[in-house]
């Protein structure tokens, strides 16, 4: 609600002169002279000053005035006429003593009026210089019923709360609404003095009826006043803003002028010394250099209390501890790398040969670009304290960046320096880290970085890992390029199918396959017992165990690509040790196989490949998982039927599609095998592979199907030493297949000692490590001919074993 004075009771009319000396217009006793005004309402009761200024209302009222006559004050319809017509003005007006007129010397005439009663116009006279017309007097009704009694309490409280929220309220307003005792004029009161369109207020004055009257005003009111809650709300907020921020101003001045008296320097100019020298340190590129200088002189020129001030100060902080220049490189000693990855790792021969071959080259050509190596192999095989071992055996700094979950590009590249709270992406952040632009950068798990709305990370890491890209690697956050061509950067994953090709194509591909028994015998007595001795607080005099022992857990107790869980089964074993150490029942304790069992209670797996290949039906095949690989089962029986082929296990459409294609060759084959066509059309033959909870797919089961039907039909096992993997075809080749090396070294963990594969696969035997290849006889098979050869046993079975349900 905004009272109305005199600056804003009406809109000055255009200037006229003065017309003072006008002879009078002889008009009858019950005409009445009007005034039409743009954009003002009068209300009975309310004193308003006019300005007025077209010749006919200047006629018009100085004729009043000498003949001491009242007005009518009537608004026109449309503001904009200059010169309005009966027509253009409402029907309802209020009459109006004139209480004084005023001329200014400027020329400007001024008119103050008091409402005195509503008034309805009948007619108007015809021929007047100005709007005269015969009007009718509207009383005021006087009813007081208690419903009017009720509206008019509540109006009169809600205007007392509208005048306390005006920021310098009249005490005569207050006081006389206070002391109003007419509901009607209360109303017309409140109605004027509020600030609302013209056009509300004249529906206001055109209604008679106090009820209806009181609701209309009561209800613009409660408008007003809620809009003018809000404004003094804001108003206080932005107050209290306001004096915090002058308060500080104010203490930093007066501190700053205690400095001065005290002879102490200024801190920013002292601040702002400091950076400068940091930056002519910190050996930038002269591009990264200028921008630098740039931010701290709009830093110098800021004021301390500016918020932006705390985001330039960062930002030039990123720039000054960044290591823009090359460190001193040390002499490579070829033999002392070796030496260290031999101490750190066992095995991996191939990725120590690879870094051996980069360091030399290094020392032959100093100015060459870093390798972007990713070892790919199952968990626990050791493809992160490799990168460790890599760093220690370069002498450069080792940071690792984790990727697993990243979903945001901004983890990559940064955030712009807009955001509140931007940081650069993780590469920039490891290198600081590191605090050497030649680190060792461990790019962990790329294989499971996602892509969501806010980017794809992948996309981001491609110049990342580009070499003829990245030594002008843009971050975000920084706006500068940065050089990472002198980075080592070594990434891992479980698995290749996750990452993307152009991504992929960057990057050197290393595969570590698991780690046979023999290796993990070697890896437990070298590493891990005397790591799992100092967890426990052990000392090696205190607990001894056996390599028996340790091959008992390998063997019983993990099944595993990797070390992990071998890691935790001895630590268990000392963990039992250090109890009865604790105890005092013991100073030295011994650990053997009968040991084991008592700690770690009966062996968890077994090997079952003899037990599960007695019978015809039963073959053995080799799988490739996430993890490393594994020797699965496929048994197949037969039932009186229609010929049907069963298929169960949860098998996927590619292995599903290997069982049919077996069975086919099969039936094309019987004759050669000597199975009675009769037995197809009166059986139906299931096939199921065990651990039905687990989905199995791909197309390497082909041969171990076609073996498994094969010696079901022909009533002769297959060797129970022997294990296969192939694909096959309608013709009865052997196509080859992944994961040879994983394969191999499941089967020389499971206690095989044959295996049939793929002639074209032989590529992949220098592969193999070279103990399990010492433990196994190859079979290369060119057609599934050569599998029957070789792997079905002599005899054949009894008779009622090709009825068994293996």
């Amino acid at each position: 609600m905004k009272m109305l004075g005199d600056s804003n009771a009406s809109r000055p009319e255009d200037a006229a002169p003065e017309n003072r000396g006008a002879p009078n217009i002889a008009l009858p006793s019950d005409a009445l002279i009007l005034v039409p005004v743009r954009r003002l309402v009068l209300f009975p009761g309310l004193v308003l000053p006019i300005t007025i200024g077209r010749p006919k209302t200047v006629s018009a009222v100085q004729q009043a005035v000498r003949e001491e006559r009242q007005i009518g004050i009537v608004l026109q319809r449309d503001p904009e006429k200059d010169d309005p017509g009966p027509d253009d003005l409402h029907r309802i007006g209020t009459l109006a003593n004139i209480v004084r007129y005023i001329a200014a010397p400027d020329g400007s005439h001024h008119v103050v009026v008091q409402g005195v009663q509503r008034i309805r116009i009948l007619d108007f006279l015809p021929g007047t210089p100005f709007p005269v017309a015969r009007v009718v007097h509207i009383p005021e009704p006087e009813t007081r019923s208690t419903e009017i009694e009720a509206r008019f309490r509540n109006l009169q409280n809600q205007a007392l709360e509208a005048v306390q929220l005006l920021p310098q309220a009249p005490p005569e307003l207050i006081a006389t609404i206070q002391g109003a005792t007419s509901p009607a004029a209360l109303a017309d009161l409140a109605a004027g003095y509020m600030d609302i369109p013209p056009e509300d207020k004249q529906a206001i004055l055109e209604t008679v009826d106090i009820s209806t009257r009181i609701d209309r005003v009561s209800k613009l009111l409660a408008e007003r006043i809620e809009v003018m809650r809000l404004t003094a709300e804001i108003g206080r907020q932005t107050k209290a803003a306001f004096d915090e921020r002058q308060r500080e101003a104010v203490l930093r001045e007066q501190m700053a002028a205690i400095q001065r008296q005290l002879g102490e320097s200024d801190g920013k100019s002292q601040e702002v010394a400091e950076l400068t020298e940091a930056i002519a340190k910190a050996k930038m590129p002269p591009e990264v250099e200028q921008q630098a200088k740039k931010e701290l002189a709009r830093y110098q020129r800021m004021p301390e209390a500016a918020g932006e001030a705390g985001m330039i100060r960062t930002y030039i902080d990123w720039l000054v501890e960044l290591p823009w220049s090359l460190p001193e490189e040390k002499p490579i000693d070829i033999a002392e790398a070796r030496r260290i990855l031999d101490e750190d790792h066992f095995g991996l021969e191939k990725i120590k040969t690879r870094i051996i071959e980069y360091l030399a080259v290094r020392k032959l050509a100093p100015q060459g670009k870093a390798p972007i190596l990713c070892f790919v192999g199952p968990p626990g095989v050791g493809k992160t304290s490799l990168g460790q071992s890599i760093a220690r055996a370069m002498g450069r700094p080792f940071v690792r960046v984790s990727l697993g979950g990243v979903h945001d590009e901004a983890e990559i590249r940064g955030h712009r320096r807009t955001y509140v709270g931007a940081l650069p992406g993780n590469i920039i952040q490891g290198i600081k880290k590191a605090g050497a632009r030649n680190c060792v950068m461990m790019l962990d798990e790329i294989d499971k970085m996602g892509r969501g709305i806010q980017g794809d990370p992948s996309a981001a890491m491609l110049e990342v890992l580009d070499p003829e890209q990245n030594n002008t690697f843009r971050d975000n956050y920084l706006g500068v390029p940065f050089d990472l061509s002198r980075v080592v950067f070594i990434a891992t994953a479980n698995m290749l199918d996750t990452i993307p090709g152009p991504l992929r194509d960057r990057m050197e591909i290393i595969s570590l396959a698991g780690y046979t028994e023999s290796e993990k015998l070697q890896i437990a007595r070298r590493y891990l017992v005397k790591r799992q001795l100092e967890a426990n607080g052990l000392k090696p005099e205190q607990v001894q165990i056996d390599d028996s022992a340790l091959t008992t857990i390998i063997r019983g107790y993990t099944r595993e690509a990797g070390v992990r869980n071998l890691e935790r089964e001895i630590g268990q074993v000392f963990r039992h040790a250090a109890v009865r150490i604790a105890e005092n029942s013991t100073a030295h304790v011994d650990i053997g196989v009968d040991d084991v069992a008592k700690v770690l209670g009966q062996p968890r797996f077994e090997n079952e490949v003899a037990m599960r290949t007695s019978v015809p039906g039963v073959a053995t095949g080799l799988a490739w998982t996430p993890v490393g690989g594994d020797i699965l089962f496929i048994e197949a029986t037969r039932a009186p039927g229609k010929g049907g082929l069963i298929l169960t296990g949860q098998l996927g459409d590619v292995m599903r599609e290997s069982a049919q294609a077996a069975m086919t060759l099969v039936k094309s084959r019987a004759a050669s095998l000597g199975i009675d066509p009769i037995v197809f059309e009166r059986n139906d033959i299931h096939v199921h592979v065990p651990a039905g909870a687990t989905p199995k797919d791909g197309p390497s089961a082909g041969v171990a199907m076609f073996m498994a039907l094969a010696s079901l039909l022909i009533n002769r096992t297959i060797r129970n030493d022997t294990a296969m993997t192939g694909e096959i075809s309608l013709r009865g080749l052997v196509l080859p297949v992944g994961g040879i090396k994983e394969k191999v070294v499941a089967a020389a963990a499971a206690g095989i000692t044959r295996v049939m594969l793929p002639a074209r696969n032989r590529r992949d035997y220098d592969d193999i490590p070279e103990d399990a290849r010492n433990r196994l006889e190859f079979i290369w098979l060119e057609r599934v001919d050569d599998a029957i050869a070789a792997g079905l046993e002599n005899n054949p079975a009894d008779a009622g074993s090709g009825k068994v349900d293996a």
